[in-house]
């Protein structure tokens, strides 16, 4: 959950700001307030020093101000930073570009200049087909219906039939939009609340509400956000049911988008960089290492550029991605040692931007780490992180919490904290059938490991050896995918009937694919 020191609105809006964003807000407060608004740089001042939000400290720093007046003052702050920043971003972002040349235009029609607001709004029209807006061209043509129907402008002899087919095609385009950005978003929180895919009556339910609400003439579309929540849908449905080679190609396809088209990397720089970070995945899932080193160097040149150095926001998010990535990386090579020395910086990080990363991301990165140091045989530290999603009440995905149960649960089986071990056992394969989350996979990882209290550690490597030729069978059932995808378990068992690190037997399967490819 969220600290208490970011619990006030205010507090968070202060304490996301930089240091030229605090310089221009002093500016614009003296040079547009009166004596009495400078209240408001006290206040500001006061509470940029808190490391967390707390009220009666606030008052004690904050002599001139009475309890009574801090809420109304506060409201007032927020309302000017907010005025600031407006200021401050508006060339950065083509939205409010747009917002202020059609403000400058409802202007100058409440001034009685019909003709100079239609002028700027014709510029406003190129300007948004050219960036693709056109949910603003609706606010444009809206306004151009208002003028032409209240005054007799002649601006132009057949505009009003103009106006009415753009309006018709607009609104068409947009309804077919919304269809597609609809369906996208379904998708994406049915995996955000189910994870994947479990069985065939799941796989059923997720086909039918796909091509029941997927647009008639679908693939033959056109326009760019068409096109790109049309990608996203396949993608969130084919990720959904590991059909990991659709997810793939679809990927590919939604960041082609942006490429054939980069000047919409500026206007939707969120919907590329998540763009990135799905194709990355998907490369991932397939173990596709070169294309998978080509992305992750491309995203990484993509890092350093004005789109996403830009914002707060888009700077946060590739930092998360890429060092998702990074850790994948050592997954897929087996390198686990290596990515244990990014830890401190990724910490580091985490902490700084904790005010703007939502917890479900920390705890997919916890358990990234807490893999790291499984794979490194360190299982103490493992566990420690493991702690850190298992004891957190998160919303987070009903997998990751299964799964960093059962690591949990194997950190402590290759400890030989065997006194504890029968009883997560139970307390595990309790949660895991509670979510519906076990697969063959679990069940037979569950029943290798009763059986191994009967055991000796000496006669241990035939029953390995047995467990290994039984989950073998699974490798390429799409059902089961999704266990070997948040733990390795097939690498784990090989590096016990081998006797060898876990690491070793990854980093040989790298070697092996590649020298092959």
């Amino acid at each position: 959950m969220m600290s208490n020191r970011f619990s006030d609105t205010l507090f968070q809006l202060i304490h996301s700001l930089e240091k030229s964003e605090k310089r221009n807000f002093k500016l614009y407060i003296k040079r547009n307030s009166s004596k009495e608004d400078l209240k408001i740089i006290q206040l500001f001042d006061a509470m940029d020093k808190l490391s967390e939000y707390d009220e009666k400290l606030l008052l004690k720093k904050l002599s001139s101000i009475e309890k009574p007046q801090l809420s109304n003052l506060k409201t007032h702050l927020y309302k000017q930073l907010l005025a600031s920043l407006r200021i401050l971003k508006t060339s950065e972002n083509i939205d409010l570009q747009l917002h202020e040349q059609l403000d400058y235009a409802r202007i100058l029609y409440n001034k009685g200049l019909y003709l100079q607001s239609l002028k700027i709004l014709d510029k406003l029209k190129e300007f948004a087909r050219f960036y693709n807006q056109d949910s603003f061209l609706i606010q444009v043509i809206s306004l151009e219906k208002k003028i032409e129907t209240l005054h007799i402008t002649r601006s132009m002899q057949d505009r009003a039939d103009r106006l009415t087919a753009e309006a018709n095609e607009i609104s068409e385009r947009r309804a077919t939009i919304t269809q597609f950005s609809n369906l996208a978003l379904q998708l994406y929180s049915w995996y955000i609340k189910n994870g994947h895919a479990r069985n065939e009556d799941e796989e059923k339910d997720v086909k039918k509400f796909f091509f029941e609400h997927l647009p008639p003439n679908a693939q033959d579309q056109k326009g760019f956000y068409e096109k790109m929540y049309l990608f996203q849908s396949f993608c969130w449905y084919a990720y959904i049911r590991q059909d990991f080679l659709m997810y793939y190609r679809y990927t590919q396809k939604w960041v082609n988008l942006f490429h054939e088209e980069p000047i919409m990397i500026d206007v939707e720089t969120g919907h590329y960089i998540k763009g990135m970070h799905n194709l990355l995945n998907a490369h991932f899932d397939l173990r596709n290492f070169k294309k998978f080193d080509e992305t992750l160097q491309q995203f990484e040149k993509f890092s350093h550029s004005d789109p996403s150095m830009r914002h707060d926001n888009f700077r946060i998010q590739t930092f998360v991605y890429i060092y998702s990535a990074k850790i994948n990386q050592h997954f897929m090579c087996g390198t686990f040692q290596e990515g244990l020395a990014m830890v401190p910086y990724i910490e580091e990080k985490l902490k700084e931007y904790a005010l703007f990363i939502d917890q479900h991301r920390v705890a997919v990165i916890h358990y990234k780490i807490g893999m790291l140091y499984f794979g490194n045989e360190d299982y103490g530290t493992s566990i420690d992180y493991l702690h850190k999603i298992i004891n957190n009440n998160v919303d987070s995905i009903n997998d990751l919490q299964c799964y960093a149960r059962l690591v949990h649960m194997m950190a402590h089986y290759e400890l030989g904290n065997f006194e504890i071990i029968d009883y997560l056992i139970k307390s595990v394969y309790r949660y895991m059938a509670k979510m519906k989350k076990l697969t063959v996979i679990e069940e037979e990882m569950f029943k290798f490991l009763r059986r191994s209290f009967r055991i000796s550690r000496e006669k241990m490597k035939p029953e390995f050896v047995k467990f290994l030729q039984t989950i073998k069978k699974y490798e390429k059932d799409r059902f089961a995918t999704r266990s070997f995808a948040y733990l390795d378990i097939i690498s784990w068992v090989e590096s016990k009937v081998h006797g060898k690190k876990m690491s070793e037997i990854i980093k040989q399967k790298y070697l092996i694919s590649t020298h092959r490819a």
